[in-house]
């Protein structure tokens, strides 16, 4: 069976294409590197991670972006033997404005090269690519920033020239578009709700492309809305997919909620299997299942692969900045990392981490540090974003356990250790623990407590979930360095 989420932990708005015999998922990726995660199945049970697609600056500068800004809602498709991947990068989208730019780049191979990227066209974020006679459409959901206004709709425009029209206009946060011709009918999906609890997919029809189109009668084809005990809640943005025996299947967004509906895991990926009635595609029910039935293809599982001895697999991102020499080196045991800013600065922090996939699970390893000077520490965290977090570092007063809840932090001193310490965090459903120290609160490195509203206006949103990962801190530039050992990861 299909076990959903097919990707657990953070691994939202997936887009899932087949060539051949093979199946690529990628998801948004947001403030960390590498940016477009992928991942690879031949039978739709069995993935593996192949890491992220946009690895430098040149094709992605993340310094200075906000929380959960960044990448939003990759694209990837094929076409003509080409890959193209259609991605925006948020630089803002607070106060009403949605500064986003979107860009192409295209490979022969998922493995690339992949070229140069291209800016596109696009007044709004969620852009995907539609392909049909030799031509190449831009779609969109359209952002208006004016007061009161906001979500406008979805837009249509070819790549080769000419104006964009407007599809679909706005109905109830419409976005994430996904556009297929299927026997003479032009299908668009589309996300609606808000990518919360009240997230869906809506399936849309018409003869022309222009359109008008005209809603499935049956109502959604996949939504958690009206039903908060189904274990996979706020499903929606949805991509199909088409077996090569001609089975049907919808990789969508959910996320798994504690008791009081905070998701620390974040947005994962699942599949579900689509059938087609009336000249629909639809979803048993409408709803989401944990176990789906697979298609009709030979089982292809991949062989276990564990973290490099660097620590650093296919799983693990850095912060803002690729992982690069100058502060980050992977050798024979473990890593050295280079200490870098603050835990609130945006630009260079020096945190390499991955996600958290399971309310239980654990990270520990072997540091080596010495602090030089009050600016320099080192350590392990249960991170969110730059705003909540906590943090176990070795600082010149020993061993120090802080949080930070909204920016407003708290801090414990565990007691003296050496240049050689053991570390370990724990996630234990709604508790996290480092070391012996005390419960902590596992729920505010959650989407729901990372969202920030004033007067209004978003703040912040919270679109990751969490990851532990291991922290470095030189705020006066003075040089210092951590190394770690060792590294293990337990789910």
């Amino acid at each position: 069976m299909i076990r959903n989420p097919v990707l657990p932990g953070f691994h939202p708005d997936p887009s899932i294409v087949r060539v051949g015999e093979d199946y690529y998922l990628a998801t948004s990726t947001f403030e960390w590197y590498p940016g477009v995660r992928v991942h690879h199945s031949r039978d739709l049970v069995n993935w593996r991670p192949l890491g992220g697609i946009l690895t430098g600056r040149g094709q992605l500068d993340l310094s200075g972006v906000p929380d959960s800004g960044g990448v939003w809602a990759p694209d990837l498709t094929y076409h003509d033997g080409l890959f193209h991947l259609v991605y925006g990068v948020m630089d803002n989208y607070a106060l009403g404005y949605k500064d986003i730019a979107n860009y192409l780049i295209t490979a022969p191979s998922i493995e690339g090269p992949w070229s140069d990227p291209v800016r596109l066209p696009g007044r709004g974020f969620d852009a995907a690519l539609y392909h049909e006679d030799g031509r190449s459409r831009l779609l969109t959901m359209v952002f208006d920033s004016r007061p009161g206004r906001g979500f406008a709709g979805i837009e249509l425009q070819p790549l080769d020239g000419g104006e964009p029209e407007l599809i679909l206009p706005n109905r109830n946060v419409t976005e994430g578009p996904h556009l297929y011709r299927i026997d003479g009918w032009y299908y668009l999906m589309v996300a609606e709700g808000g990518t919360g609890f009240e997230h869906g997919i809506t399936v849309l029809r018409s003869r022309s492309l222009a359109g008008p189109y005209e809603e499935d009668p049956a109502g959604p084809m996949l939504t958690s809305r009206h039903d908060p005990s189904l274990e996979l809640q706020k499903a929606g943005h949805g991509c199909l997919v088409r077996t090569q025996t001609g089975e049907w299947y919808v990789a969508h967004l959910m996320a798994r909620p504690y008791h009081n509906r905070r998701c620390v895991l974040g947005r994962e990926t699942a599949l579900q299997r689509v059938v087609w009635e009336d000249g629909w595609p639809r979803v048993a029910g409408g709803v989401p299942a944990v176990e789906v039935v697979p298609p009709a293809l030979p089982a292809h599982p991949w062989p276990v692969t564990e973290d490099s001895p660097g620590g650093l697999g296919p799983e693990w991102s850095t912060l803002r900045r690729p992982a690069s020499p100058d502060w980050l080196v992977a050798g024979p045991g473990g890593l050295t990392v280079q200490g870098g800013q603050s835990p609130y600065g945006l630009r260079s922090p020096s945190l390499v981490a991955r996600p958290v996939t399971a309310h239980r699970c654990s990270l520990e390893t072997v540091m080596r540090f010495e602090p030089g000077s009050v600016h320099q520490s080192a350590g392990i965290t249960a991170y969110y974003n730059s705003r909540n977090w906590h943090y176990l570092a070795l600082t010149t007063d020993g061993l120090v356990l802080t949080s930070s809840d909204r920016g407003t932090r708290t801090e414990r001193l565990l007691g003296p250790a050496g240049p050689e310490v053991r570390l370990r965090v724990e996630f234990d459903g709604p508790v996290v623990r480092f070391n012996d120290g005390p419960e902590l609160d596992a729920t505010i490195l959650s989407d729901e407590h990372a969202d920030e509203f004033v007067d209004g206006h978003v703040r912040s949103f919270g679109f990751t979930g969490a990851f532990v990962g291991l922290w470095v801190q030189d705020l006066a530039g003075e040089g210092c360095a951590a190394r770690f050992e060792h590294i293990r990861y337990d789910a």
